[in-house]
């Protein structure tokens, strides 16, 4: 049984948790999704905020939150979501990716960032399932991403109540965020975007087509204009190596004034995934 694969684009910092209007979509999405899906008794969240030479998994009881952003209220950095680790789970997840050749470290002292606590603070408020966060890469390279993805799904479970997470953003240009709103940034995120959710959902494109696709990912239109760096785009290469085939369920909504994207596959027996070349 392959784990609930999840890809979330979660906003611009804390933002979402300070009521800023601006991500009403996300603060109504995010409690819907986590409604359509069993409640993990684990989650593994790759967060866009981590990069490591080499990818690396939260190992530690009680890893303690990471206050990653910068010129926000007070409030921003007394937000609390006492979320346990599972360091058993995070050895077996190492083990498993070297074993399909991805060398993998622990850290013990690494924290959970905002990439992590904003959405699951918005998803599962009681903080009662524990959770392993695993870093990028830093080479950023979206061909290794997704054979992480395709390494954690070989991970023998013995149940289905693993939720892997991917969280980052399907449109990340700093620039344009606070730029004055006009019709060519709206074109190109609408393009890049709309690319995405054919790219991911289209049950008609061949599992060969979609991953040349997310490998090719900056000939998409518009798409170095959408992602200057490709770090909050990556988390859906690791989604996707992990579920094998177009998602179950595709989300639009607006973040910050932008389209953006979200992508559900529901787990999956071994045999329903078709095995991407």
């Amino acid at each position: 049984m392959n784990p609930t694969v999840l890809f979330i684009s979660h906003g611009g910092g804390p933002l979402p948790l300070l009521g800023d209007p601006k991500h009403a979509e996300m603060n109504e999405m995010l409690p819907k999704i986590a409604s359509k899906i069993p409640k993990p008794d684990v989650i593994l969240m790759l967060s866009a905020h981590w990069e490591e030479d080499i990818p690396t998994f939260t190992a530690a009881s009680d890893p303690p939150l990471i206050y990653d952003y910068y010129g926000f209220p007070k409030e921003s950095y007394e937000i609390q979501y006492p979320a346990k680790g599972q360091p058993d789970f995070a050895r077996k997840l190492k083990e498993q990716l070297q074993k399909e050749g991805i060398k993998t470290n622990l850290s013990f002292e690494r924290g959970f960032d905002h990439g992590m606590f904003v959405p699951l603070k918005i998803m599962y408020p009681n903080a009662d399932i524990p959770v392993v966060q695993l870093s990028l890469a830093t080479s950023l390279d979206p061909e290794f991403h997704i054979a992480m993805g395709r390494a954690i799904r070989k991970l023998p479970y013995d149940s289905n109540n693993v939720l892997l997470i991917g969280s980052g953003f399907s449109f990340h240009n700093m620039k344009a965020f606070f730029a004055q709103p006009n019709d060519d940034i709206v074109q190109k995120n609408r393009d890049f975007d709309n690319w995405l959710q054919e790219t991911m959902s289209s049950k008609d494109m061949s599992e060969e087509d979609r991953q040349t696709n997310l490998i090719h990912w900056n000939e998409a239109p518009s798409a170095e204009f959408c992602h200057p760096r490709n770090e909050h785009l990556l988390p859906l290469h690791v989604c996707y190596g992990a579920a094998g085939r177009a998602s179950d369920e595709a989300f639009s909504l607006q973040i910050l004034d932008k389209q953006a994207s979200m992508f559900l596959w529901n787990a999956a027996q071994d045999n329903c995934v078709e095995q991407a070349n």
